[in-house]
């Protein structure tokens, strides 16, 4: 664990592998660990894969006040720069795709390649209000009904029956809330980015889930109408994407960031 101190916030951060550097951004609730420690070793083979745990995750430390969107990009960029600064591919997944895609925007210089896994451009939609904000109630109301509600909203129906009883037990008691994860929530329901996507420059790949209930799949498609020449393509999928389809997911990854394979 190596860690990267800016103002505001000591980030702490993973390297594995060799060769170009892959920066993988989870999403809220999470960690580096949480989304991303199944599938590291899936792109060591051609990179130096680096996945940091931005504020109110993991052993990343802040002064514990709420979480702002530029808190989170520069948090991204410092640990980028601590590792060179030289250009890298950059993937995000949920509110990890919001905070890629705003390192992509505000530093073109540290992204190579951008992939947006499951993200949104704006948290204005009535739906978006309703599920976050119910989300964020039952964290304070009901730590049982939060992790139920949440594990509904992850996966697609079919996924969740063929978990089973006791991996789906083990799922809901290991899904807990925090202080951290209800101060994501919170920046969740602010997010507007709309002014920061026109800018992005890199390669771009935007990744929708078919099914998804926590974030509709309209907003990836959104997300791609706004990011000039980018690429999109669709799983069929549940939010929770890195868990559900990560074969798939992986196949697809690589294939943009190797086009040549």
């Amino acid at each position: 664990m190596s860690t990267v101190s800016i103002p505001g916030a000591v980030v702490h951060y993973t390297t594995h592998g060799a060769g170009p550097g892959l920066v993988l951004v989870h999403g809220t609730g999470a960690d580096s660990v949480a989304n991303f420690g199944h599938l590291v070793d899936r792109f060591t083979d051609r990179h130096t894969v680096i996945t940091p745990d931005y504020a109110g995750s993991g052993g990343t430390e802040d002064d514990g006040g709420a979480i702002t969107l530029d808190a989170l990009i520069e948090q991204v960029a410092a640990v980028i720069r601590d590792n060179g600064g030289e250009p890298v591919d950059l993937g995000g997944f949920s509110l990890g795709a919001v905070v890629a895609a705003g390192v992509a925007a505000k530093h073109p210089e540290l992204v190579h390649r951008l992939v947006l896994i499951a993200g949104w451009q704006d948290s204005t939609d009535p739906r978006h209000q309703l599920t976050f904000k119910l989300w964020r109630d039952l964290a304070d109301l009901d730590e049982s009904s939060y992790a139920r509600l949440i594990t509904l909203l992850l996966f697609t129906p079919g996924f969740v029956s063929r978990m089973g009883v006791e991996a789906l037990a083990e799922f809901v008691a290991g899904t807990k809330c925090s202080d951290g994860t209800n101060r994501q929530i919170d920046l969740g329901l602010g997010i507007d980015i709309s002014d920061l996507t026109p800018k992005i420059q890199a390669p771009t790949l935007v990744v929708g889930c078919t099914h998804d209930q926590l974030v509709p799949v309209g907003h990836s498609r959104e997300l791609h109408e706004s990011i000039e020449g980018s690429t999109y393509a669709e799983i069929d999928s549940g939010h929770l994407v890195v868990m559900e389809r990560p074969d798939e997911l992986v196949d697809l990854v690589r294939g943009f960031l190797h086009p040549e394979n």
